[in-house]
Protein backbone atom coordinates (compact mmCIF):
# COMPACT_ATOMS: atom_id res chain seq x y z
CA UNK A 1 0.00 0.00 0.00
CA UNK A 2 1.13 3.35 -0.89
CA UNK A 3 2.82 5.45 1.76
CA UNK A 4 0.46 7.67 3.58
CA UNK A 5 -2.52 5.50 2.61
CA UNK A 6 -1.91 2.50 5.02
CA UNK A 7 -1.36 4.98 7.86
CA UNK A 8 -3.74 4.73 10.93
CA UNK A 9 -3.82 5.99 14.44
CA UNK A 10 -1.90 4.89 16.78
CA UNK A 11 0.24 3.12 14.43
CA UNK A 12 4.44 3.93 13.87
CA UNK A 13 4.65 6.98 11.57
CA UNK A 14 7.65 7.69 9.28
CA UNK A 15 8.75 10.87 8.64
CA UNK A 16 10.79 12.34 5.52
CA UNK A 17 12.15 16.00 6.67
CA UNK A 18 12.41 17.62 3.53
CA UNK A 19 15.51 20.37 3.60
CA UNK A 20 17.25 22.57 0.95
CA UNK A 21 20.28 24.93 0.99
CA UNK A 22 19.42 27.86 3.62
CA UNK A 23 16.79 26.18 5.61
CA UNK A 24 15.73 27.17 9.37
CA UNK A 25 17.22 25.27 11.79
CA UNK A 26 14.50 25.77 14.71
CA UNK A 27 12.15 25.00 11.81
CA UNK A 28 13.63 21.40 11.81
CA UNK A 29 14.62 21.19 15.59
CA UNK A 30 11.51 22.06 17.04
CA UNK A 31 9.35 19.38 15.31
CA UNK A 32 12.12 16.92 15.44
CA UNK A 33 11.99 17.59 19.32
CA UNK A 34 8.00 16.79 19.42
CA UNK A 35 8.53 13.59 17.40
CA UNK A 36 11.74 12.69 20.08
CA UNK A 37 9.64 13.02 23.09
CA UNK A 38 6.85 10.79 21.55
CA UNK A 39 9.15 8.35 20.87
CA UNK A 40 10.61 7.95 24.22
CA UNK A 41 7.13 8.18 25.95
CA UNK A 42 6.24 5.82 23.25
CA UNK A 43 8.55 3.40 21.56
CA UNK A 44 8.11 3.01 17.90
CA UNK A 45 5.44 6.01 17.47
CA UNK A 46 7.75 8.29 15.29
CA UNK A 47 10.70 7.25 13.02
CA UNK A 48 12.52 10.07 10.51
CA UNK A 49 15.14 10.69 8.35
CA UNK A 50 16.77 13.80 6.79
CA UNK A 51 16.20 14.43 2.35
CA UNK A 52 16.77 16.45 -0.18
CA UNK A 53 17.11 16.77 -3.92
CA UNK A 54 21.14 17.67 -3.75
CA UNK A 55 22.70 15.53 -0.98
CA UNK A 56 24.89 14.36 0.29
CA UNK A 57 24.78 17.52 2.70
CA UNK A 58 22.82 20.57 2.70
CA UNK A 59 23.73 24.05 4.74
CA UNK A 60 21.22 25.75 6.83
CA UNK A 61 20.86 29.63 7.06
CA UNK A 62 23.22 29.57 9.79
CA UNK A 63 26.26 27.52 7.92
CA UNK A 64 25.83 24.24 9.25
CA UNK A 65 25.85 21.61 7.10
CA UNK A 66 23.47 18.58 7.74
CA UNK A 67 23.95 15.19 6.62
CA UNK A 68 20.72 14.16 4.10
CA UNK A 69 19.67 11.27 1.91
CA UNK A 70 18.70 11.52 -1.67
CA UNK A 71 14.69 11.78 -2.37
CA UNK A 72 13.45 8.57 -2.11
CA UNK A 73 12.05 6.69 -5.18
CA UNK A 74 9.68 4.52 -3.39
CA UNK A 75 7.31 5.93 -1.21
CA UNK A 76 5.73 3.24 0.33
CA UNK A 77 8.49 3.72 3.46
CA UNK A 78 6.95 7.40 4.24
CA UNK A 79 4.02 8.27 6.21
CA UNK A 80 4.48 11.87 6.43
CA UNK A 81 6.29 13.81 3.88
CA UNK A 82 7.63 17.23 6.01
CA UNK A 83 8.53 20.71 4.09
CA UNK A 84 11.32 22.89 6.84
CA UNK A 85 10.89 26.15 5.89
CA UNK A 86 13.87 29.47 5.88
CA UNK A 87 15.17 31.71 4.05
CA UNK A 88 16.09 29.00 0.88
CA UNK A 89 12.32 28.78 0.35
CA UNK A 90 12.48 30.89 -2.84
CA UNK A 91 14.77 28.91 -4.58
CA UNK A 92 13.39 25.55 -3.54
CA UNK A 93 9.93 26.82 -5.38
CA UNK A 94 12.36 26.92 -8.26
CA UNK A 95 14.05 23.26 -7.53
CA UNK A 96 11.90 20.80 -10.40
CA UNK A 97 13.66 18.18 -8.91
CA UNK A 98 11.64 18.59 -5.63
CA UNK A 99 8.48 19.89 -7.31
CA UNK A 100 8.24 17.15 -8.72
CA UNK A 101 9.44 14.90 -6.06
CA UNK A 102 6.09 16.39 -3.87
CA UNK A 103 3.91 15.99 -6.64
CA UNK A 104 4.22 12.49 -6.91
CA UNK A 105 4.03 11.89 -3.69
CA UNK A 106 0.76 14.05 -3.22
CA UNK A 107 -0.77 11.89 -6.30
CA UNK A 108 0.36 8.61 -4.16
CA UNK A 109 -1.57 10.28 -1.12
CA UNK A 110 1.21 10.70 1.12
CA UNK A 111 0.16 13.06 4.05
CA UNK A 112 2.12 16.04 3.86
CA UNK A 113 3.34 19.24 5.89
CA UNK A 114 5.20 22.36 5.88
CA UNK A 115 6.56 24.67 8.90
CA UNK A 116 6.88 28.07 8.23
CA UNK A 117 7.69 29.27 5.11
CA UNK A 118 8.04 25.56 3.61
CA UNK A 119 4.11 26.27 2.79
CA UNK A 120 5.06 28.23 -0.61
CA UNK A 121 6.96 24.84 -1.34
CA UNK A 122 3.94 23.13 -1.00
CA UNK A 123 1.93 25.67 -2.48
CA UNK A 124 4.54 25.35 -5.70
CA UNK A 125 3.68 21.96 -6.26
CA UNK A 126 0.66 22.91 -6.63
CA UNK A 127 -0.73 20.79 -3.71
CA UNK A 128 -2.85 23.27 -1.61
CA UNK A 129 -4.62 24.54 -4.66
CA UNK A 130 -8.32 25.69 -3.85
CA UNK A 131 -7.74 24.22 0.25
CA UNK A 132 -7.25 26.60 3.10
CA UNK A 133 -3.81 26.85 4.10
CA UNK A 134 -0.77 29.44 6.51
CA UNK A 135 2.37 30.60 6.43
CA UNK A 136 4.72 32.71 8.11
CA UNK A 137 3.24 36.20 8.66
CA UNK A 138 6.07 38.21 6.55
CA UNK A 139 5.61 35.46 3.69
CA UNK A 140 1.72 36.65 3.51
CA UNK A 141 1.27 39.05 0.85
CA UNK A 142 4.00 37.05 -1.65
CA UNK A 143 2.00 34.07 -0.43
CA UNK A 144 -1.56 35.69 -1.88
CA UNK A 145 0.33 37.28 -4.78
CA UNK A 146 2.04 34.17 -5.76
CA UNK A 147 -0.91 31.77 -5.23
CA UNK A 148 -4.12 33.21 -5.55
CA UNK A 149 -6.13 29.69 -5.46
CA UNK A 150 -5.11 28.72 -2.07
CA UNK A 151 -7.49 29.93 0.67
CA UNK A 152 -4.77 31.91 2.62
CA UNK A 153 -5.23 32.51 6.98
CA UNK A 154 -2.54 34.57 7.33
CA UNK A 155 -3.73 34.87 10.52
CA UNK A 156 -3.53 31.45 11.94
CA UNK A 157 -0.77 29.25 13.60
CA UNK A 158 -1.78 26.20 11.89
CA UNK A 159 -4.32 24.40 9.07
CA UNK A 160 -4.94 20.93 8.71
CA UNK A 161 -6.73 20.12 5.58
CA UNK A 162 -8.61 16.66 5.72
CA UNK A 163 -7.49 14.06 2.33
CA UNK A 164 -10.42 14.59 -0.11
CA UNK A 165 -10.80 13.50 -3.81
CA UNK A 166 -12.11 15.59 -6.50
CA UNK A 167 -13.54 14.39 -9.68
CA UNK A 168 -10.20 14.52 -11.45
CA UNK A 169 -7.13 13.56 -8.64
CA UNK A 170 -7.34 12.34 -4.78
CA UNK A 171 -5.89 15.19 -2.52
CA UNK A 172 -3.76 14.41 0.21
CA UNK A 173 -4.13 15.56 3.70
CA UNK A 174 -1.86 18.76 4.30
CA UNK A 175 -0.72 20.43 7.22
CA UNK A 176 0.57 24.09 7.08
CA UNK A 177 1.88 25.92 9.52
CA UNK A 178 2.84 29.47 10.24
CA UNK A 179 6.45 30.90 12.22
CA UNK A 180 9.08 28.55 14.04
CA UNK A 181 7.65 27.67 17.07
CA UNK A 182 4.04 27.23 15.31
CA UNK A 183 5.67 24.54 13.83
CA UNK A 184 5.77 22.71 17.91
CA UNK A 185 2.23 23.45 18.01
CA UNK A 186 1.14 21.78 14.61
CA UNK A 187 3.53 18.65 15.77
CA UNK A 188 1.76 18.54 18.89
CA UNK A 189 -1.26 18.70 17.28
CA UNK A 190 -0.28 15.77 14.67
CA UNK A 191 0.93 13.67 17.88
CA UNK A 192 -2.68 14.08 19.06
CA UNK A 193 -3.99 13.23 15.84
CA UNK A 194 -1.93 9.89 15.56
CA UNK A 195 -1.32 8.62 19.01
CA UNK A 196 -3.90 10.26 21.26
CA UNK A 197 -4.30 13.84 23.39
CA UNK A 198 -2.26 11.97 26.41
CA UNK A 199 0.56 11.12 24.66
CA UNK A 200 0.53 15.02 23.54
CA UNK A 201 -0.13 16.37 26.47
CA UNK A 202 3.05 14.28 28.15
CA UNK A 203 5.22 15.49 24.78
CA UNK A 204 4.11 18.81 25.72
CA UNK A 205 4.66 18.44 29.33
CA UNK A 206 8.85 17.37 28.69
CA UNK A 207 9.42 20.35 26.17
CA UNK A 208 7.60 22.64 28.82
CA UNK A 209 5.69 24.26 26.36
CA UNK A 210 2.03 24.72 26.08
CA UNK A 211 -0.45 21.96 24.60
CA UNK A 212 -2.45 24.45 23.11
CA UNK A 213 -1.20 27.67 23.34
CA UNK A 214 -3.02 30.44 24.93
CA UNK A 215 -3.91 33.06 22.43
CA UNK A 216 -5.67 29.88 20.27
CA UNK A 217 -5.13 29.80 16.76
CA UNK A 218 -3.60 33.78 15.80
CA UNK A 219 -0.36 35.02 14.92
CA UNK A 220 1.06 37.89 14.88
CA UNK A 221 -0.98 40.46 12.64
CA UNK A 222 0.75 40.86 9.18
CA UNK A 223 -1.46 43.95 8.85
CA UNK A 224 0.76 46.16 11.48
CA UNK A 225 2.84 45.69 8.29
CA UNK A 226 0.68 48.06 6.52
CA UNK A 227 1.77 50.91 8.81
CA UNK A 228 4.79 51.50 7.25
CA UNK A 229 4.76 54.29 5.01
CA UNK A 230 4.91 52.64 2.04
CA UNK A 231 2.15 50.46 2.50
CA UNK A 232 -0.02 50.87 -0.67
CA UNK A 233 -3.47 50.86 1.62
CA UNK A 234 -1.49 52.54 4.90
CA UNK A 235 -3.83 55.38 4.83
CA UNK A 236 -7.01 53.42 4.37
CA UNK A 237 -6.20 51.35 6.76
CA UNK A 238 -5.37 54.77 9.31
CA UNK A 239 -9.13 55.51 8.50
CA UNK A 240 -10.45 52.56 9.39
CA UNK A 241 -9.04 52.08 12.99
CA UNK A 242 -9.66 55.91 13.72
CA UNK A 243 -13.42 55.33 12.51
CA UNK A 244 -14.15 51.79 13.45
CA UNK A 245 -17.86 52.78 14.38
CA UNK A 246 -18.85 52.86 10.40
CA UNK A 247 -19.92 49.93 8.46
CA UNK A 248 -16.80 50.26 5.86
CA UNK A 249 -18.04 47.30 3.40
CA UNK A 250 -15.95 46.94 0.46
CA UNK A 251 -17.68 49.15 -2.04
CA UNK A 252 -17.32 52.27 0.26
CA UNK A 253 -13.28 51.23 1.33
CA UNK A 254 -13.12 50.75 -2.88
CA UNK A 255 -14.57 54.60 -3.73
CA UNK A 256 -11.92 55.60 -1.47
CA UNK A 257 -9.52 54.47 -2.80
CA UNK A 258 -10.89 55.01 -6.21
CA UNK A 259 -11.08 51.47 -7.44
CA UNK A 260 -13.79 49.36 -8.58
CA UNK A 261 -14.83 46.77 -5.52
CA UNK A 262 -13.78 43.70 -7.54
CA UNK A 263 -10.34 45.57 -8.54
CA UNK A 264 -10.00 47.08 -4.92
CA UNK A 265 -10.32 43.54 -3.08
CA UNK A 266 -8.19 41.90 -5.73
CA UNK A 267 -5.34 44.30 -5.11
CA UNK A 268 -5.72 44.26 -0.96
CA UNK A 269 -5.55 41.09 -0.52
CA UNK A 270 -2.40 40.76 -2.51
CA UNK A 271 -0.79 43.27 -0.71
CA UNK A 272 -2.16 42.07 3.15
CA UNK A 273 -2.83 38.29 2.27
CA UNK A 274 -6.27 39.11 4.25
CA UNK A 275 -9.46 40.12 2.58
CA UNK A 276 -11.02 44.12 3.52
CA UNK A 277 -13.55 42.22 5.67
CA UNK A 278 -11.05 40.48 7.50
CA UNK A 279 -8.67 43.55 8.05
CA UNK A 280 -11.52 45.63 9.30
CA UNK A 281 -12.10 42.51 11.97
CA UNK A 282 -8.44 42.24 12.73
CA UNK A 283 -8.42 46.48 13.33
CA UNK A 284 -11.70 45.92 15.66
CA UNK A 285 -10.08 42.96 17.56
CA UNK A 286 -7.18 44.75 18.47
CA UNK A 287 -8.93 47.93 19.56
CA UNK A 288 -11.13 46.03 21.74
CA UNK A 289 -8.21 43.62 22.95
CA UNK A 290 -6.38 47.24 23.98
CA UNK A 291 -9.29 48.68 25.52
CA UNK A 292 -9.76 45.40 27.84
CA UNK A 293 -6.16 45.21 28.74
CA UNK A 294 -6.31 48.90 29.52
CA UNK A 295 -9.06 48.64 32.06
CA UNK A 296 -12.18 50.11 30.34
CA UNK A 297 -15.04 49.00 32.50
CA UNK A 298 -18.00 48.07 30.04
CA UNK A 299 -17.39 45.11 27.36
CA UNK A 300 -20.57 46.79 25.64
CA UNK A 301 -19.93 49.95 25.10
CA UNK A 302 -15.77 48.64 23.65
CA UNK A 303 -18.06 46.76 21.82
CA UNK A 304 -20.00 49.72 20.49
CA UNK A 305 -16.82 51.85 20.39
CA UNK A 306 -14.91 49.04 18.11
CA UNK A 307 -17.91 48.51 15.33
CA UNK A 308 -18.68 45.30 16.41
CA UNK A 309 -22.72 46.27 17.57
CA UNK A 310 -22.86 43.84 20.42
CA UNK A 311 -20.92 42.24 22.80
CA UNK A 312 -21.89 38.35 21.30
CA UNK A 313 -20.27 39.31 17.96
CA UNK A 314 -17.25 41.01 19.48
CA UNK A 315 -17.09 37.64 21.63
CA UNK A 316 -17.55 35.41 18.43
CA UNK A 317 -14.49 37.49 16.82
CA UNK A 318 -12.09 37.06 19.55
CA UNK A 319 -12.73 33.32 19.87
CA UNK A 320 -12.13 33.01 15.96
CA UNK A 321 -9.02 35.37 15.69
CA UNK A 322 -7.25 35.20 19.33
CA UNK A 323 -8.46 31.71 20.46
CA UNK A 324 -10.06 32.93 24.14
CA UNK A 325 -13.05 35.77 24.98
CA UNK A 326 -12.97 39.16 25.80
CA UNK A 327 -13.22 38.19 29.44
CA UNK A 328 -9.78 36.64 29.14
CA UNK A 329 -8.31 39.61 28.29
CA UNK A 330 -9.39 41.46 30.75
CA UNK A 331 -8.88 38.69 33.41
CA UNK A 332 -4.93 38.79 32.14
CA UNK A 333 -4.86 42.26 32.97
CA UNK A 334 -6.26 42.30 36.33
Amino acid sequence: MLGGIGHHAGMSCRIDFVLFPGFQQLDLAGPMAVFEVARLARPGSYTWRLVASGPPAVRSSAGVDWPVRPLPRRLDDVDLVMVIGGDGVDAACRDARLIGWLQRAGRAGVRMASICSGSLVLAAAGLLDHRTATTHWSRSRQFARDHPAVRLQPDRIYVREPASRSRSQRLPEVWTSAGMTAGIDLCLALVAHDHGEDLAREAARQLVVERRRPGGQSQFSPLLELQRPEGRFGALLDHVRSQLQQDHRVDELAARVCMSPRHFARCFRSETGATPAHAVERLRVEAARAALEGGQPSVQRIAQDCGFGSTERMRRSFQRLLGRPPAAFRKASA
